[in-house]
This record gives C-alpha cells, sequence and structure tokens, in this order.
C-alpha cells in the first residue's frame, strides 16, 4: 500500500537567541540576544531560519535562495551569512520534531520602516517559498505607549500599561538600583531590566545603553534608596520591563495610528525566554523546555479543531480564558504567555505570578473547583470532557470512548468518575495541598541538586532520572505531611489487590488497573490501552471508561489514593458480578461542591 507523501512546507522564523544558547552553542560572547521579534530595533539582529517540514530529509534540500525583496528607501541593509552554527537547532522544542533548518541569514534594518525577506527553498520533492515581513523601529519608552494604552476600559488594549504598572516587571530596574530586591545587582543586568539594551557598534536606536550615553549617566557605585529619584526623566522613560522589551521597537508603530502590522505580538517562548534562559540563576526558560508542554502534539489544531485549541495551543486556551469565541487555531505550545498574562489584565494585583486566570473552574459533573490555588489554571484542561454518570451508560462505543487524556483535575477532587452509585471515599490532598498541581509539580530545585533543570519548576515532572540512570521520585512536597519516612511515590501501605502482599501504592494500584483490564476485551490479559469497538458490552464499557480514568490521571493513585483504589476496587467487583461492593481504601468522604 502507498501512503502519500507531506505536502511541501516552508516558513521563515526569527530565532530567539538566549544567554543559555550562547553559552551551550559556544557562540562569540558578544553575540546580541534577541527575543525573535519581528518588530527589531534599528542595527539589532534579525536571526532569520527557513525551516521545511520534518518529512524532507536534509540531503532532499538542494539550495535555499535569500531575497530582499522590499526595504525603506535610503537602507543599505542586506541578507548576510548568519553567524549561528549549522549545528544549533531550531528555538521551539516543538518546531524540532515538526520542521528542519534548512538555513540561516542574518538582516539588520538601518532605516525605519518595512522588510521583506524572501526564502526559495528548493528540494528534490519541489519548491517552496516563504516571505517574513520585518519592521525596523526605534524605541520610544513607556511615556509613548502610555498616550494610547492607559486610561481606557478595564481589561483591554486601551488600559494595558495601566495593568502592566502593577506588575514587578514595571519597578525592576528601580527597585534593583535601589537595592530593595538584592545586594548583587549590577550593570550586567540592563540588558534585559531596561528597553532596548544593546551596546554593539550599530544597534543606535533610543534604548536604554543610547539615552544613557546621551545624557551622561552611569550605574551608581553604591545600591541605595535615593538611585531612582536621581536617574533623569528621559532614561526612566526607558527603564524598567517595558511594552518595548517584548513587543519590540515602538516608533513606526505609534507614528502609523497604532497599525497591528507594525509591532510584534508574539506568541513564541522566545519573548520570554530571551531574559527567562540565562542558567543558572534564570532558568526558567531550561526548566519549560523539558517539559511535555514544550512539545504539546501537533495534531489537535488548525481549522475545524475549535474544540480542541482551547487547551492544545497557547493562542487558542488565552482566547478561551478571555470568554472569546475561539478563532485562533493556528499551533503554538503551552508557553509561557499561555499561562501567565504579562499586562496583569486577567489577575488580581496579588497574583505576583501573573496566573492568567484563578477564576473557579466548573467540571463536567458540576463540581466547582474554587480552592485550588494557583493549580486552578491546571484544572481548565486538565479535567475529563463528560459528565460520567450521563456519558458512560449511553455513549456509543467508539476508539475515542472515555473521559478523555488527562482528568487529573476530577482525580484529585475524587468525582466524576462512574460509581455504580456507591459512595467512594476521597484523600484530602485538594482540601490540605494549597496550590494542589503547582505546589507539588513546581517544587523549587537547587542548582546542586541532581534534578535540576530535570524536574520540578517549569518542567512540571515529579521524577527523574539521574547520571547513572536510577529513577528518583520528587518527594519534597510529600515529606511536608507525610515525613521524611517518603522516599518514594511507591511507598507500602495496604494490600489494595488483594493478593496478599503489602507492596508500594502504585504497585498496587497498576495491579488493579491490570486485573481490571484483564476483564475487558480481548479477556484474558492485562492491557497498556484498550480498544474499545462496537463489540464491547455497555458494562464492559462502563468499565472501560473507569480503568481509562485512572489510567490517564498517570499518578497511580498519588493524587487521590482512596478515590483510585475505591474506584477500580468496585468496578472489578461489578464486573465479577458481585451484589455488593465492600470499598477497601481508606480516606475521608468530602463534600462535592455544585452550583
Amino acid at each position: 500500500m502507498a501512503f502519500a507523501q507531506t505536502p511541501l512546507q516552508g516558513r521563515i522564523v526569527l530565532r530567539a537567541i538566549s544567554e543559555d544558547d550562547i553559552s551551550n552553542y559556544k557562540l562569540p560572547a558578544d553575540t546580541e540576544r534577541s527575543g525573535g521579534l519581528s518588530t527589531i530595533g534599528l542595527g539589532q539582529p534579525a536571526f532569520l531560519e527557513a525551516q521545511v517540514n520534518i518529512g524532507v530529509a536534509a540531503a532532499d534540500i538542494t539550495s535555499v535562495d535569500w531575497t530582499l525583496t522590499a526595504k525603506p528607501d535610503g537602507s543599505a541593509a542586506a541578507i548576510v551569512a548568519s553567524p549561528l552554527p549549522a549545528t544549533m537547532p531550531s528555538w521551539e522544542m516543538a518546531d524540532r520534531v515538526s520542521y528542519r533548518v534548512a538555513d540561516r541569514k542574518l538582516l539588520r534594518p538601518d532605516v525605519k520602516g518595512w522588510y521583506t525577506v524572501t526564502a526559495t527553498i528548493t528540494t528534490k520533492s519541489g519548491v517552496v517559498t516563504a516571505r517574513l515581513n520585518i519592521t525596523g523601529a526605534t524605541y520610544v519608552g513607556i511615556g509613548t505607549c502610555k498616550t494610547c494604552h492607559s486610561g481606557g476600559p478595564a481589561n483591554t488594549a486601551w488600559s494595558m500599561a495601566d495593568s502592566w504598572s502593577t506588575t514587578l516587571h514595571s519597578t525592576m530596574f528601580q527597585n534593583g538600583i535601589n537595592g530593595n530586591r538584592t545586594t548583587h545587582y549590577g550593570p550586567n543586568c540592563l540588558p534585559c531590566h531596561t528597553v532596548g539594551f544593546d551596546t554593539a557598534a550599530l544597534s543606535v536606536n533610543g534604548g536604554f545603553d543610547d539615552v544613557a550615553t546621551q545624557l551622561g549617566w552611569t550605574f551608581p557605585s553604591t545600591l541605595q534608596p535615593s538611585n531612582w529619584a536621581a536617574v533623569p526623566d528621559a532614561l526612566k522613560n526607558v527603564a524598567n520591563i517595558q511594552c518595548e522589551n517584548c513587543h519590540g521597537a515602538g516608533s513606526e508603530h505609534a507614528a502609523n495610528g497604532g497599525n497591528p502590522l507594525l509591532i510584534s505580538v508574539n506568541m513564541s517562548s522566545g519573548d520570554c525566554g530571551q531574559c527567562h534562559g540565562a542558567s543558572p540563576n534564570h532558568i526558567k526558560t531550561a526548566e519549560w523546555n523539558n517539559s511535555m508542554h514544550a512539545v504539546t502534539t501537533t495534531d489537535p489544531s488548525g481549522p475545524g479543531r475549535e474544540g480542541c485549541v482551547g487547551c492544545h495551543t497557547g493562542g487558542g486556551f488565552i482566547q478561551r480564558m478571555r470568554g472569546q469565541t475561539i478563532t485562533d487555531t493556528d499551533y503554538n505550545p503551552i508557553n509561557c504567555q499561555t499561562c501567565h498574562s504579562p499586562h496583569g489584565r486577567t489577575s488580581p494585583s496579588t497574583n505576583l505570578h501573573l496566573v492568567r486566570n484563578l477564576n473557579p473552574v466548573t467540571l463536567a459533573d458540576g463540581t466547582v473547583v474554587d480552592s485550588a490555588g494557583a493549580g486552578t489554571l491546571c484544572v481548565n484542561c486538565h479535567h475529563a470532557r463528560q459528565n460520567a454518570t450521563q456519558y458512560a451508560p449511553t455513549a456509543a462505543a467508539s476508539p475515542y470512548y472515555g473521559p478523555h487524556h488527562g482528568p487529573q483535575g476530577d482525580m484529585l477532587e475524587g468525582t466524576n468518575a462512574y460509581t455504580y452509585g456507591v459512595a467512594i471515599p476521597s484523600s484530602a490532598h485538594a482540601d490540605v495541598v494549597t496550590d494542589t498541581c503547582a505546589h507539588c509539580h513546581m517544587q523549587t530545585v537547587g542548582s546542586k541538586d541532581a534534578a535540576f533543570l530535570q524536574a520540578g519548576g517549569h518542567t512540571f515532572r515529579m521524577s527523574y532520572t539521574d547520571s547513572t540512570g536510577a529513577g528518583h521520585d520528587m518527594v519534597g512536597a510529600c515529606q511536608e505531611c507525610h515525613g521524611k519516612k517518603i522516599t518514594t511515590f511507591d511507598f507500602p501501605l495496604l494490600d489494595y489487590d488483594g493478593d496478599g502482599q503489602i507492596e508500594g501504592v502504585q504497585t498496587e494500584v497498576q495491579h488493579l488497573l491490570d486485573q481490571l483490564s484483564t476483564l475487558l476485551p480481548p479477556a484474558g490479559k492485562p492491557k497498556t490501552s484498550l480498544t474499545i469497538d462496537s463489540t464491547w458490552t455497555r458494562d464492559q464499557l462502563i468499565a472501560g471508561y473507569n480503568w481509562q480514568f485512572v489510567n490517564n490521571d498517570g499518578s497511580l493513585g498519588v493524587h487521590n489514593m482512596a478515590y483510585t483504589v475505591g474506584l477500580l476496587q468496585t468496578t472489578i467487583e461489578h464486573l465479577n458480578g458481585k451484589a455488593h461492593f465492600v470499598v477497601k481504601a481508606a480516606g475521608t468522604f468530602r463534600q462535592r461542591k455544585t452550583r
């Protein structure tokens, strides 16, 4: 049977560059950082990257021809060789599994205005042409941005500067030179904590370093509270982490009536990674690169997938959290901007981490999750898509039958599986762990710890493998309540599976899953996945729903041991035809929160 080849696809992206890149790929120390924005300060680098879909072998790329098809009058800018090595991968982890770098070049805008770059990629299977528009501009500072983006209705584009002023970004440089945040604040902090800071000879564009030079300002020799007051107003205008740090130099946007095509609204993680990717002190990007969020599957995206992208892509999730009709179906991973609102527009002033949405979440069965702390954001996607009581007994058999992939929120709350009318107890994690998901999955890991960048933090991982190949669980959060005796998630407690042996709790749960899957078609052997079709009986479908509910939760009981064990025991007993179900899991009954 012949399979259709993936159509040739090509595109041009702007590669972000972080301090981690400079270190990891041994780039020259004076390599300029970049957020990968299409709005660029004059003289600063646009690291051009032509990409083709991963199905095209590197050997099949025969040529890439670059053309600067448009540039402003008076510009002498040209596309030149890139300083980035061929061995350097693309920026986004998700791009590395979907696209191949075909070629790289460099462009430095030298005159304000519009530049159009074209790359014609020729392969053995065909030719594809890609285009990218870049705006060259100068920096204008917060004073200009406020003219339009301040004083308007709350939570709109016209009030962004107002809400930004309540964030830590808005006072980062101010607090730094005043000595309010650290005793080692210095000039090396300025490239991230001020606007357009770039001391390269060609980079003369109104950034902080240019204004400081014009005014003769130098970094204070002593960190003290009077330093900020002594900064000239013109320099304050481009100090702290402002709009243009994330959106690019704004002169052309401001001069052309706020034309949105002349400013960057970037969904790439490079926008944040240009500053948050500087290990070992600034590690958010390095952690996130080791997360599953960084490589969220591209399958449920594109036109017609509006019902999927609300969780599976960053842009779709943002529109859903804003209560908007989802129109952005383009793929981008679950990244910084997905979970954090940089402007603070949808977050209370006490939400220092700018978590995008902490409003209560209503699960499919009506349970309201209103006390999950920072973990509330996670529950927006990590929940079952069905009301089990209604769905499991009626839905038609199909390969898609089940609760969907991530019912962790339901499991944590101890609700929304099919319980056969049995009152199944629930563990206390949802009540006693203040920030629920975030408290455990985002544990702080020290730079000397073997788990550094591999687990905890923005990796969201709870386990890691050390240099010897040995696996370890992140039990620090567990030990806060259960004591130092807990060294693994799989600690012995009770004989849940009834085999006469007390094994680790996760092992016991896996045995229960195996017992249940052995009873499901094809009967007789345990399974790691279910193939559900029209031959399944209704009892088998209901049991299959519960098996998926536990299996897809992924914690093997850790999220809610009592509910997990009780549910599996009850389901197994039902399939075995027992008239009475005895739940053998220790736990506490919790009052469901419903509207």
